[in-house]
């Protein structure tokens, strides 16, 4: 187990990154429960990606979701309809990652839906220089829909707790207060999460596990030797490159997604 600075965990996520040698866009999954720092970790590394000269593109799985009639059939506590009935797996496929993966034209979108509209969208297009890197982050990635899709699996794990204490802070305002906010947790994520780690187990699907109880002082596990990338020609090794890359499109360096949000994501 390794045990260091923030900085030295984005270094190693970022040297990971750079060791898969495939000739289509890197598709990174970020995994973990609500509130575990998802979406600061995949904020983070994209600096450090772009500033290597890699081309960006940040996408988050609320923008995968279904619609409400569909998500809270069960009740919107339930968690079985939040592991269950929550993401629109065919669409994330047919938008993001199988145009981004191998035989993909790496014209692709970041979105299929507005939640907060409970609507259908229709992004432009946008087209991925072929060394981009789609950093993706969201809750559920290891399930069976979606794991193969990823080039680096990357699972934060921390107590569910302290995620708890997290949410408390995140997600209170004028018409949820803490209480509530506790209560759905309690009854909806919490579960739901429990339930993935119990019969789906990503920390051992995981090539990288991030305990980032302590932000900045995380520990992490990196899985050796490094598992084979489904659907690629090459890969290095898991935390063992040292290239940087280089964008090869117009913009590289720049996040391709204007649909990636800055504000913290929040899991439904």
């Amino acid at each position: 187990m390794g045990t260091g600075t923030r900085g030295e965990l984005l270094e190693l996520l970022a040297d990971s990154v750079a060791a898969i040698a495939h000739p289509h866009p890197t598709r990174v999954g970020i995994d973990g429960p609500p509130a575990a720092g998802k979406t600061t970790l995949a904020d983070e590394l994209g600096d450090v990606l772009r500033a290597r000269g890699r081309f960006v593109v940040r996408a988050q799985i609320e923008d995968f979701l279904l619609p409400e009639a569909i998500r809270f059939r069960r009740g919107k506590d339930d968690p079985e309809g939040c592991f269950h009935d929550s993401f629109d797996f065919d669409g994330l496929h047919r938008s993001l990652l199988g145009p981004l993966g191998a035989g993909g034209d790496r014209k692709f979108r970041c979105a299929v839906y507005d939640r907060y509209a409970d609507a259908a969208v229709a992004e432009p297009l946008r087209t991925a220089p072929p060394d981009a890197v789609l950093l993706f982050d969201g809750v559920f990635l290891m399930r069976p829909e979606l794991i193969d899709a990823w080039d680096l699996r990357v699972f934060l794990s921390v107590p569910f707790e302290t995620t708890l204490a997290r949410a408390r802070v995140r997600d209170t305002n004028a018409s949820r207060p803490a209480a509530e906010v506790e209560r759905r947790y309690r009854s909806r994520y919490i579960r739901s999460q429990q339930y993935y780690l119990d019969t789906i187990g990503p920390v051992g699907l995981a090539d990288v596990v991030v305990r980032n109880a302590v932000p900045n002082r995380p520990e992490w596990t990196v899985r050796t030797p490094p598992r084979a990338a489904a659907g690629t020609s090459g890969r290095a090794g898991v935390g063992t490159g040292t290239g940087s890359g280089t964008g090869a499109g117009a913009g590289a360096g720049a996040d391709a997604c204007a649909c990636a949000r800055a504000e913290v994501s929040r899991a439904e």
